[in-house]
């Protein structure tokens, strides 16, 4: 016994539904994945005008201040690729949205080891791609002002932590996830920026 056929004309306003229903949701999805991502980068750019003129403020430095999640520790510039950005303390999802985060488990500028920001590659860390050999780097505290050389960079596994692992002398270590292209995201590994300190200077007296 044959089954009844569907006419060609219901069985092409169905495609046609279908279709129509697929364009509107990937419409919308578009619509709301872009006004997303402007408001993150609103957000981002609101959070580090605000807190960079908080910095730039004089306070007073004989008050005693244990740093909490997402305080800010300074500033953070490297000036031929463009990078100012606000630094805080943690790097939990929150912070990372709207600043660089120093990761709570490494040095903090100014001790012996090794210093550890992360920062997003779509955001602020994203002229990253762009890092060279012997680039400067500047690290701002309200009492120092840090400045570092580029002395490797090198893309490795999520899990490959060795080069965030202490060291002896004054160190600072950029990391961002990579490559920084949408169309070349198959794998998802990390750059990692090694720098060593070169100067140090005092931004008030009284200070070494």
């Amino acid at each position: 016994m044959n089954r009844p056929s569907h006419p060609p004309r219901a069985v092409s306003t169905r495609r046609a539904y279908i279709l129509r229903g697929a364009y509107y949701f990937f419409f919308i999805f578009g619509i709301f994945a872009l006004s997303y991502a402007g408001f993150v980068v609103a957000n981002s750019r609101s959070y580090q005008a605000l807190e960079m003129k908080k910095f730039q403020q004089p306070i007073s430095l004989s008050e005693p201040h244990i740093l909490g999640e997402g305080d800010v520790i300074g500033e953070i510039q490297v000036p031929r690729l463009g990078i100012d950005a606000v630094v805080v303390q943690g790097d939990s999802p929150a912070n990372l949205r709207r600043a660089v985060g120093h990761l709570s488990k490494s040095a903090l500028p100014g001790e012996r080891g090794n210093v550890a920001l992360a920062g997003h590659r779509d955001t602020l860390f994203r002229p990253l791609r762009n890092i060279r050999l012997n680039d400067e780097i500047q690290f701002k505290t309200r009492e120092r002002s840090f400045e570092y050389r580029v002395e490797s960079i090198e893309v490795v596994a999520p899990t490959d932590i060795r080069v965030l692992e202490s060291s002896t002398g004054h160190d600072l270590t950029l990391f961002t996830c990579f490559p920084f292209f949408l169309w070349d995201r198959r794998r998802s590994v990390s750059l990692y920026v090694l720098v060593k300190l070169t100067k140090l200077v005092p931004l008030h007296a009284g200070l070494k």
